[in-house]
């Protein structure tokens, strides 16, 4: 148990609680709006955990051995925004309580990364921050096997029933207990309410039971009686399993009328139940006002860290050489030089030229990249063979060795997309993990998340289209690439060969704030970029890959494994006397991103048809009215890839017959 700011304190812990409490119940009444039974609920946890546990200091939010508080149900944003407001966070004032969920603040509806310096995660998306924080923890355990003694904190987490009932959570809770991830302990608001009512209606889950049978420790207590919760809490720590306390609540305490129901959940008091609210817990104050006593004993929370924060300061300074590849990692900063190995590899494809699936590309990018970027943490939704993610340096992370650098996730999607997120937010870890294309469905809540949050996530996306074949249209991902194009700040890259798969990583590792989506192939491509040069041609987009042959006429466009059934049709043109130039356009998010002149250079201005062996969705912004594209209208079906391109019309000749009606 950490130091206690309430001992020996003349500041009860009811009125600590009652702090928070209507701070958020004044916020949400002046905005009309948001939701005040969980803060309500959860004050005297939150007290508990911030004054005497919490290893954090206020005036240094990112300290990166700082344990992570991570609030799951993020609607209940007001409590984490006291919390900062009294524990002194220098970006959380009074006017931005006030202003709570009002266009310019800072405090939003629900808890924004970046936007306020404590939410370590955006919230709000019900299970999704439960399964950040394993994935937080995971990097705890990863990073403190490699840096003993600077790396050493729990990973905190207030859930709802909305978190549990979430399919995402049981992903979560059975990869934390499979691995033993014993620094993460979960406080369940257990308060029994949703916002149809009461959660009988709807589940019976013994959740206690569900997460033992994961692994877990689980604890119940008086959510309400702060000595149960520090007793619980202090015996979590030292638990060799993942722990979670369920916190029996009653949502909206103190409310006279309201209390322990659904209309608490997500509508402002009122002025007369906020007034009863007050008599009844003995808060004679109006609106925002916080007592100097008891800002002044919330403020002393807030540095209870500070000496602490020296401590492991000290301790850093001491690793020796190790401490500057530690702040390199923590500051998200890339080794010197790996970008060499990229221009290597470059080369040494185009002189010999090989014919392989583009995930097979993606390996050996990664047994070059793996050994030079050591924050690189790989992984597998049970796909690793399929994928091709595991670089041979990498062994397995297990419970007992987090050495090891690579995740076999199992059948767990969700749960791994939502981890590798966490494991960003963390710092220190590049993660990167794959599953077929058609499963970024699965992965899509969280894709869009790290887009939103500017985390540099990687999604290796193999089986890639109608090619994969035999499968069928149950795992042939028609509509998904125009799905993930539609995502802003994404990168969705699909390579035509090896020495693009090398531009694309390039990129994908480079890309700071912003995730990236590798769509790969099963089928074997021939090599298309067959003389070298050292600059990266996919970081423009799109490029002109084979000029026509003379005055153009045409211009075809392609992603992926289409960019050499686009080369073929350009030789049948050229038979025919047609002159025609092949773009290739791996990446349309960075292809946008170029001044028009660049993009009409390349485009050109003559006739345009584009091919790709997915929807055509999309399409339209660069081939024009006059354009065509060749493409799915339609689900695939189970058949060999080369039949299946011949079924559906996806070939040379269609691409042929499309620029002769239009020149």
């Amino acid at each position: 148990m950490k130091d206690d700011v309430t001992s020996g304190s003349s500041v009860s812990h009811a009125n600590l609680a009652n702090a928070i409490r209507f701070l958020s119940v004044d916020a949400v009444q002046k905005a009309n709006c948001g939701h005040p039974g969980m803060p309500m609920g959860m004050a005297d946890v939150a007290t508990v955990l911030f004054t005497k546990f919490l290893k954090f200091d206020a005036s240094a939010p990112k300290w990166p051995d700082r344990d992570r508080f991570i609030l799951s149900a993020g609607h209940g944003s007001m409590l984490l925004y006291s919390l900062m407001y009294l524990t002194g966070y220098k970006d959380m004032t009074l006017e931005q309580i006030k202003n709570f969920r009002q266009l310019g603040s800072i405090t939003a509806g629900h808890p924004e990364y970046g936007h306020v310096s404590a939410a370590e995660t955006t919230t709000g998306p019900l299970g999704q921050g439960i399964a950040n924080a394993v994935g937080m923890a995971l990097a705890e355990r990863l990073l403190a096997a490699r840096f003993d003694g600077v790396v050493d904190h729990y990973t905190y987490v207030i859930a709802g029933d909305g978190c549990l009932m979430e399919g995402i959570s049981h992903e979560a809770i059975s990869l934390a207990g499979h691995l033993k991830l014993s620094k993460l302990i979960v406080l369940w608001d257990d308060n029994r309410i949703c916002i149809d009512g009461p959660t009988d209606m709807t589940v019976s889950d013994d959740q206690a039971k569900r997460f033992q049978a994961s692994g877990w420790n689980t604890w119940a207590v008086d959510g309400h009686n702060p000595d149960d919760v520090a007793q619980a809490i202090a015996a979590a720590q030292k638990s060799d399993k993942p722990a979670m306390i369920a916190c029996r609540t009653t949502i909206g305490y103190g409310a006279p009328k309201l209390a322990g129901t659904s209309k608490t959940h997500g509508s402002p008091l009122g002025a007369e139940e906020i007034a009863g609210a007050r008599a009844k817990l003995g808060w004679p104050h109006e609106a925002f006002f916080v007592p100097d006593d008891v800002m002044s004993a919330w403020r002393a929370a807030g540095t209870r860290g500070v000496a602490a924060h020296k401590a492991w300061g000290e301790r850093v300074a001491k690793l020796g050489d190790k401490a500057a590849e530690f702040k390199r990692l923590m500051a998200g900063e890339l080794p010197a030089g790996w970008e060499k190995a990229i221009t290597e590899l470059k080369k040494k494809t185009s002189a010999e030229l090989p014919k392989v699936a583009t995930r097979q590309s993606s390996e050996t990018v990664l047994n070059v990249l793996a050994p030079l970027i050591p924050e690189m943490i790989g992984g597998s939704a049970d796909l690793t063979g399929s994928n091709n993610t595991k670089a041979s340096v990498m062994k397995p992370v297990t419970a007992s060795d987090f050495s090891g650098r690579y995740v076999y996730y199992g059948v767990r999607e969700h749960g791994m997309a939502a981890a590798m997120n966490g494991m960003a937010l963390h710092g220190g870890i590049i993660p990167y993990s794959g599953t077929f294309l058609v499963f970024t469905d699965y992965c899509r809540p969280s894709i869009r998340l790290s887009a939103l949050m500017g985390q540099r996530v990687i999604y290796v996306m193999t089986h890639d289209s109608i090619g994969l074949g035999e499968d069928g249209p149950t795992h042939q991902p028609v509509e998904h690439l125009a799905a993930l194009r539609v995502i802003p700040n994404l990168y969705v890259m699909r390579p035509c060969d090896t020495v693009e798969t090398a531009e694309c990583w390039e990129l994908a590792i480079a890309a700071k704030n912003t995730p990236s989506v590798l769509a790969l192939t099963r089928q074997g491509l021939p090599t298309l970029r067959t003389t070298h040069t050292d600059e990266n041609l996919c970081a423009k987009g799109g490029y002109v890959i084979a000029e026509a042959e003379g005055k153009r006429q045409a211009t075809l466009m392609a992603t992926g494994s289409e960019v050499s059934l686009a080369m073929d049709a350009r030789a049948k043109l050229k038979a025919e006397g047609i002159n025609a130039a092949v773009v290739s356009l791996p990446c349309w998010e960075l292809f946008d991103a170029q001044p028009e002149s660049y993009r009409e250079q390349v485009l050109g201005d003559c006739p345009r048809v584009a091919v790709e062996a997915a929807s055509v969705f999309g399409w339209e912004r660069y081939v024009g009215p006059k354009g065509a594209v060749v493409g799915m209208t339609t689900f695939g079906a189970s058949a060999p890839a080369p039949e299946l391109y011949k079924h559906f019309g996806i070939t040379a000749e269609a691409v042929v017959k499309a620029v002769k009606a239009r020149i």
